[in-house]
């Protein structure tokens, strides 16, 4: 008899993966699974279920999980909390520079980094601690510190960082602040708050030193569960069985009102930090602000108000995860859809009636009527003694290839996961980290592919060594070659930006002591497999190829507008997020979107190659690839024009060779993607068509 249960009851926590928790089942996207008691006869229990009734085990003695993010923390009333500061950012430069490069009050006990991980150290996110404290449920206005006398550099700093439009991230409990403004009647969200005010009726600067915080709580009361999390803390277990414990305040919302007020800074140096002040409100008049200038004293204050909320700590990223225009993603999908669609028409009319037509016939003639009619037919028939004849730089297609399926695996792995809400972005940088991990991961399959075809086309495994170094440095090399440029630009800059040189050794170490032993491993794994074998012989003297009228290179380039098609309005929104400071959160509509970009690359690369076979030109393979690849124009040439019209702000030439230089990198990573699948289906697509023909 087996008894398996686990109690499932309406607003407890049950596993649950990205999705949201409410008080209503009906409401709720809650998976639970309960087990009756049942009879079971005398059975061989095979492994894999021993690993599944194992998991149900587990899952009845923790009782419940919350994936995504950093775990829970409650707090009681008066339990101090501290802010945390992030780097100062702005999307007129793109340039992160530390909190600390400013004359802002330092905390007591000095400056202490936070552990950072690798994704973090790479998206130039340097978290710091802060001299803000706050009390849980204590309302309270304070006073900071007063600086002494600005200098020329800190005033020209500070006039910088303002008219470059820089915002200081703060953040609580793992929460970033979040700010409110109106224009033109339409209520704007923004994560972070600016860095001063330049008023376009004032040749003056003003500076932020008032911040009136809200932070909202929610109650909490403990059920008995236990709680997973994978936050920046790490991995950690927390143990609530025990009611009174567990009972306390959640953190669920950090909000900020930004003010310049105009103190007097003997007045306020007689205070001492965390010293009560009274509570002052934001001024509307010029003459009141904090100007920026030389020889004046700045005394920086903040209020906090801690208000309930109903928002639940599962739920509380829905208010930075809101993406409006779910409309376009639709709109994107059917569009992909309606191409998908025409393109399988297309095929299905070329192999169904064109092909099989053309092989039924074949195949029912004897011997004497094939060879008069060898001497009569045109198109891809006459090409079958040359249509698997080596490509030109045959090796140089092997490493891309094998790269691509590196890259598409670690892009669709990582998509998948971040669909199921494992890659929260409540966990900074996991993004990151786990398209590093996988990509080095997935090494052993691109020293595989590499070799695989390297030995189907050489009929031999003679090289592979040096196929798989290359498989190991092409892309790696590309990136490396990039990113050192960009970081010399960003060292020039004292950027936090800039890859520190500790992190350079571990990335060389990443690369030289995993992906490459990785990647060779493959390659020997693809000497050991079953060969791919031809299904016709290659003639010893190439055939003439008929002269066209045009181009066939003109068709190919041409090909790629239908995939970007597929992947444009995406586009905007990864463009957005990454050089707007928007959060992009919707996985799901970019799973589906990658999806159907592999199904529209794949169509077009073979019915380009069908094209190419019917009019006698058997090179097909670097066409295949690129037909599909060539999307990756469009994509780079979409980002000049991203560029030119929608991140006007973008400023100087330094930012404008960042943005070009991280969008080569990506055109380059997609291309390779792309026309690897356009190319391993039209080699099917040959290889099928040609093994249906009967020739001596």
């Amino acid at each position: 008899m087996l008894k398996c249960l686990l109690l499932c009851r309406f607003g407890i926590e049950c596993i649950t993966v990205g999705v949201r928790f409410t008080e209503n089942f009906s409401a709720s996207a809650v998976c639970c699974l309960a087990f009756k008691e049942m009879e079971l006869p005398p059975l061989k229990i095979p492994f894999i279920h021993w690993i599944f009734l194992s998991v149900i085990v587990f899952v009845q003695v923790t009782n419940g999980f919350y994936l995504p993010g950093s775990y829970m923390h409650t707090y009681s009333n008066g339990d101090p909390i501290y802010a945390k500061v992030n780097s100062l950012t702005s999307i007129e430069t793109e340039l992160p520079f530390s909190y600390y490069s400013l004359p802002y009050c330092q905390p007591p006990g000095g400056i202490k980094k936070s552990a950072e991980n690798l994704g973090e150290l790479l998206m130039g996110d340097q978290i710091d601690n802060s001299p803000y404290r706050f009390r849980m449920n204590i309302n309270e206005t304070l006073y900071l510190c007063t600086t002494s006398p600005l200098n020329e550099h800190e005033v020209k700093l500070l006039k910088q960082r303002t008219r470059d439009l820089y915002q200081v991230n703060m953040i609580l409990d793992n929460l970033p602040v979040m700010r409110y403004t109106t224009q033109n009647g339409v209520k704007i969200q923004w994560t972070g708050f600016p860095v001063g005010y330049t008023p376009s009726d004032s040749g003056a600067d003003y500076i932020i030193n008032h911040l009136k915080f809200t932070v909202l709580v929610h109650e909490y009361e403990g059920s008995g569960v236990e709680i997973i999390g994978t936050g920046e803390e790490g991995l950690g277990v927390i143990s609530e069985a025990d009611k009174k414990k567990a009972s306390g305040y959640e953190i669920v919302g950090f909000q900020v009102v930004p003010c310049s007020i105009k103190y007097d800074p003997e007045a306020m140096k007689k205070h001492k930090m965390y010293d009560s002040i009274p509570s002052a409100s934001c001024p509307t008049e010029l003459d009141k602000y904090q100007v920026i200038k030389e020889q004046e004293r700045i005394s920086f204050t903040y209020e906090v108000e801690f208000v309930k909320s109903d928002i639940r700590w599962p739920s509380r990223w829905d208010a930075y995860l809101k993406m409006e225009g779910s409309r376009v993603h639709w709109f994107s999908i059917l569009n992909s859809l309606m191409v998908i669609f025409f393109l399988a028409g297309i095929v299905f009319v070329i192999f169904l009636r064109t092909v099989r037509r053309d092989l039924t016939r074949y195949e029912e003639l004897d011997k004497e009527a094939q060879t008069q009619m060898n001497e009569e037919l045109s198109g891809w028939k006459l090409v079958v003694g040359d249509v698997f004849r080596e490509p030109d730089c045959s090796k140089l297609l092997c490493v891309m290839v094998g790269d691509g399926v590196q890259i598409l695996g670690m892009a669709g792995v990582t998509i998948v996961f971040a669909a199921l809400g494992f890659m929260s972005p409540a966990s900074r940088g996991m993004l990151l980290t786990g398209m590093i991990i996988l990509y080095l991961i997935l090494g052993i399959v691109a020293g595989y592919v590499s070799v695989r075809l390297w030995r189907t086309i050489k009929g031999t495994t003679e090289g592979w060594r040096s196929i798989s170094w290359s498989a190991a440095c092409f892309f790696p090399g590309i990136a490396f070659f990039i990113l050192t440029v960009l970081n010399f630009i960003l060292w020039g800059s004292n950027s936090t930006g800039a890859i520190p040189i500790s992190l350079y050794f571990e990335l060389f170490f990443l690369w030289f002591c995993i992906s490459v032993p990785l990647t060779l491993i493959g390659g020997f794994m693809g000497t050991k497999a079953q060969p791919i074998e031809y299904p016709v012989r290659t003639n010893q003297i190439p055939r003439e190829i008929p002269a066209r009228k045009y181009p066939s290179w003109l068709l190919v380039l041409g090909a790629g507008t239908l995939p970007f098609g597929t992947l444009f309005i995406e586009l905007f929104f990864i463009l957005s997020s990454i050089w707007l400071g928007r959060f992009y959160y919707v996985f799901g509509f970019l799973l589906v979107v990658l999806l159907l970009l592999v199904i529209v690359c794949a169509e077009v690369s073979v019915v380009l190659t069908y094209m190419h076979l019917c009019v006698e030109d058997w090179r097909w393979w670097w066409k295949a690839f690129f037909a599909s690849g060539s999307v990756a124009l469009y994509v780079f040439l979409y980002s000049i024009n991203y560029l030119v019209f929608d991140l006007q702000s973008l400023s100087g030439p330094v930012s404008a060779t960042l943005y070009l230089g991280y969008s080569l990198l990506m055109a380059i990573a997609i291309m390779l993607s792309t026309g690897t699948i356009g190319f391993l289906m039209s080699f099917y697509f040959v290889h099928y068509l040609f093994s249906s023909v009967k020739i001596d």
